[in-house]
């Protein structure tokens, strides 16, 4: 597969391209792992935080989930692969020199399981109309709703031709493969502009993220709230603390019994909501040996018993909250140990953003604000292209007022209240 003097080759898994050279391509920046982005000193009007949220929410020049050992670890537990309907074909564009220019995280799918862009309805209008859905191809983390650049590109003067290489590679690869589609998922703003203006579909979404406007303090963040909002926080962090400790383990402290108590809680709740599990025991133990300084588990514990837990993975400028689980119904724990946590964690830290998973509503109450997400997607068949075409043009409309609504119910002070 070649586009003009570069050349596309597909790898069947990451470890055949060494970490480095990945890692070059998706940290083009080389920003290094110490947080260099400080929040802003001055804090905006809390009725403009939600105006503002599409903007802060940046791309984190160290998003861990595009590392090579991330990525790595899902292959290496056994989580992806062909088996789990997740099929490696991630893309690598080389120049003449065989010097890698720009890669891509692809999968070959058989299904629509962990992804959080929902097109099971595409696919059963698809089949009722003769057609097969799948395979398909998808361009994403797996299991991983969290924004981040897929279009992964050195530096360099080849940089645009790499990453235009990379987009006919994905659109060629779906008709070598004969897959309905290509979506590329949880994607940044930029490339969703970018990949729009080629053609593909436009897809958006919606998630709650917790900003960070300066605060100096957890206090300090009540204090921008209304008043009863205030009070309600107070009450849900004392009850969730009564008789239970709150831990917060990384680095050397992510011990294996740590983990095999999270991983109980994982499948407990991951059994309960998605019926099985994505991710083994494996896993975790991999996953904590490659990149234990970029993980903090939120553990609570009562009566010397870990009864919850949350796990949140570290960039440069987010803390993004991942997996909960629990085997003791405390009231606001979970509150507690996904939300709070994270956001005392992020002022303590200096970091701009909590990142808490898909999903929630609950959410806004809790200081959280709508922040949009994208998605493109080259789907093969023309009719069933103009169909979904059609059908996003509505949804895309439906996602900005609910936001807009949405929005409108974040509980920081108005009126000096």
């Amino acid at each position: 597969m070649s586009t003009s003097s570069l050349r596309v080759r597909i790898e069947p898994s990451i470890r055949s391209i060494p970490a480095d050279v990945w890692d070059a391509c998706a940290f083009p920046l080389d920003a290094g792992t110490t947080n260099s982005c400080a929040v802003k000193s001055e804090r905006k009007k809390p009725d403009s935080i939600a105006e503002h949220a599409d903007s802060i929410h940046e791309q984190d020049t160290r998003n861990p989930f595009i590392s090579h050992a991330f990525l790595a670890s899902l292959e290496d537990a056994g989580c992806v692969s062909a088996r789990t309907g997740w099929q490696p074909q991630h893309l690598v564009v080389e120049n003449e020199s065989n010097e890698v220019l720009a890669v891509m995280s692809c999968y070959l799918k058989n299904h629509s399981q962990g992804e959080y862009v929902f097109d099971h309805g595409w696919a059963e209008a698809y089949e009722r109309a003769g057609g097969d859905y799948y395979p398909k191809l998808q361009c994403a983390v797996p299991f991983t709703p969290v924004t981040g650049p897929r279009l992964l590109v050195r530096k360099g003067p080849q940089a645009e031709a790499a990453r235009e290489a990379l987009v006919s590679a994905g659109i060629e690869l779906t008709k070598r493969r004969h897959a309905s589609s290509l979506h590329i998922t949880f994607q940044t703003g930029e490339e969703w502009k970018y990949l729009s203006g080629l053609g593909l579909l436009a897809r958006t979404d919606r998630q709650f993220h917790w900003i960070n406007e300066g605060y100096r303090s957890f206090d300090d963040f009540l204090s921008a709230l209304s008043s009863r909002k205030r009070k309600t926080l107070i009450r849900e962090r004392r009850e969730a603390q009564d008789g239970v400790e709150i831990v917060r383990l990384t680095g050397a402290n992510l011990t294996e019994d740590a983990w095999d108590a999270f991983f109980h809680f994982y499948m407990d709740t991951g059994s309960r909501k998605w019926g099985r599990p994505y991710l083994n025991r494996e896993f975790f133990s991999i996953v904590s040996a490659a990149m234990a300084d970029r993980i903090v588990l939120v553990m609570a514990r009562r009566a010397g018993r870990w009864i919850a837990g949350a796990l949140n993975f570290l960039g440069q400028q987010t803390i993004y909250g991942r997996y909960w689980g629990a085997v003791e119904h405390r009231p606001f724990l979970h509150f507690e140990v996904c939300y709070y946590q994270a956001i005392e964690y992020a002022i303590e830290h200096g970091l701009t953003r909590v990142e808490a998973g898909a999903q929630g509503q609950h959410k806004v109450a809790r200081g959280y604000v709508p922040v949009t997400t994208y998605s493109s997607h080259y789907i093969a068949d023309p009719g069933l292209r103009r169909a979904i075409a059609d059908y996003l043009k509505h949804e895309r409309a439906y996602v900005q007022a609910e936001a807009e609504e949405l929005a409108a119910l974040a509980p920081f002070r108005k009126d000096g209240v």
